[in-house]
């Protein structure tokens, strides 16, 4: 068993970058060569197809040699292909990587990542009032929905778009009724009242904290301005309304 673990990994190991690691003996050259394209090719139409933007960007060559080096060295450790693209981003954000890349690429490509997971999120909708009065219940959030927080306008990135400085952006990608992906930008206030009424609170207990956070000069004027966001945000899909 022990050396049948060992040819395994020998293998894994050949197929993952075949060409600096020697096939195990006894493995005919021509059959190998077939699983090598497989492993290679399947891996990375699963990338190629979640971001078409970075690997614009990056041009065929430099991508290529990217995909090969993430097959080659990231341990994918699910066994699920449409995992796949997510690893990707984990690879681009936590490895260290040979040749230099953007530093705006990793955060544009869990930009494009985030569409693709709310385009195939499993999202139960628990019971909920869509008319209900935000300020006074639970509100509920939509809950197929990414945040995405970044340095980087990565929603504008794009061949006329390379920035070389940083710019603090806040996204919401998000599933409407109509089962539409769509993204939203908002601000960091926004994006906290968000996280606040994730947590559970009333919209009238998320802008109570947020006034004593903010020194609030004046906190009921401040629940006048929560009401109209709140009523904006359920406009626009990203609330449903409150939990009954």
């Amino acid at each position: 068993m022990l050396a049948f673990q060992h040819f395994q990994h020998a293998l894994a190991q050949h197929l993952r970058d075949p060409h600096h690691t020697r096939r195990p003996a006894g493995v005919p050259q021509r059959r190998t060569a077939v699983y090598n394209e497989l492993v290679f090719t399947n891996s990375c139409g699963f990338v190629d197809s979640c971001f078409p933007v970075c690997r614009q960007l990056l041009g065929e060559a430099r991508w290529r040699r990217l995909c090969r080096t993430f097959v080659r060295d990231w341990p994918l450790h699910t066994p699920w292909f449409r995992e796949i693209p997510r690893e990707f981003v984990r690879y681009l954000s936590e490895h260290t990587i040979a040749q230099a890349l953007p530093r705006w690429l990793a955060e544009l490509a869990h930009y494009e990542w985030a569409e693709l997971a709310v385009d195939v999120m499993e999202a139960a909708v628990p019971a909920h009032d869509p008319q209900g009065d935000m300020m006074q219940a639970r509100v509920l959030l939509n809950p197929a929905r990414v945040d995405v927080a970044s340095q980087w306008p990565v929603h504008r990135i794009g061949p006329t778009l390379r920035p070389r400085k940083t710019e603090s952006t806040f996204l919401v990608v998000f599933r409407d009724a109509q089962l539409i992906v769509k993204f939203t930008e908002i601000n960091a206030v926004t994006a906290h009242v968000l996280a606040l009424l994730d947590s559970g609170l009333s919209g009238q207990q998320a802008f109570t904290q947020l006034a004593r956070e903010m020194a609030h000069p004046d906190p009921v004027a401040l629940q006048g301005f929560g009401r109209e966001l709140l009523t904006g945000l359920r406009e626009q899909g990203l609330i449903l309304g409150t939990l009954t």
